[in-house]
């Protein structure tokens, strides 16, 4: 039995990440007065949540595909707190290439909403949820590609690194001039050269170290469970 129906779910897979939760980021630029923003991440974890559902085939695989993604947003979450180095994008991209994109998703969506209620919340809330997200949501639709080809793997975590930023550097420029300006965003993409090389190297070392491991035990655990 299904969660949702076939159709349902291929317009939800595609509409959700790529304009309802976009739209609500963009919205969240607009409304930073107050706390607005949390309402904007409580509706984007909302959105994830329907993502992931809408990714499950049946009820009984998404249950325990739920457990097992919830176990790997922990591990998200507590690697932020490691300095320095962050092994978040791994994660999610492990994740997704074993676990489906839409559990990708959601684990690099949910590991920055949780992780912030001790970094601290704010309007860059939205922007660091879609930018993980879709980090790990990427990953998952290029998962076979991904799994054979480990070179493949490093260069994408290089990438998402860059992506990241790109992605960061829009709220930098909202945040000071309250608008987008093409200018300024050069100017945010080049002084912040230095991170998104940090981020690139991190995502590389970490995929490095936790590609066999991680995934030999995500391997296991799908066959196991069925998942």
């Amino acid at each position: 039995m299904t969660v949702f129906s076939p159709r349902i779910r291929g317009v939800l897979k595609l509409v959700i990440p790529f304009a309802l939760i976009p739209s609500l980021v963009i919205l969240g630029a607009v409304v930073f007065e107050g706390q607005r923003y949390l309402i904007i991440s409580l509706g984007i974890a909302v959105l994830s949540i329907v993502l992931f559902m809408a990714g499950v085939e049946r009820r009984n695989i998404g249950s325990r595909r739920m457990v097992i993604t919830a176990i790997m947003t922990a591990l998200a979450v507590f690697g932020r707190f490691i300095p320095v180095f962050k092994p978040i994008t791994a994660i999610c991209v492990m994740t997704a290439v074993y676990l489906g994109a839409e559990a990708g998703f959601m684990t690099g969506a949910f590991s920055v909403l949780i992780s912030n209620i001790y970094f601290g919340q704010g309007p860059w809330t939205p922007f660091q949820m879609l930018g993980f997200g879709l980090i790990g949501l990427i990953a998952g639709y290029l998962s076979e590609i991904l799994l054979k080809n480990k070179a493949l793997l490093l260069i994408y975590g290089a990438v998402s690194g860059v992506a990241y930023s790109f992605i960061m550097d829009i709220w930098t420029v909202l945040w000071y001039s309250g608008g987008f300006d093409w200018g300024l965003y050069s100017a945010a993409l080049l002084s912040a050269l230095p991170f998104t090389v940090l981020y690139a190297v991190s995502n590389i070392a970490f995929l490095l170290l936790l590609s066999k491991p991680v995934g030999n035990k995500l391997k296991r655990i799908k066959i196991k469970y069925g998942v």
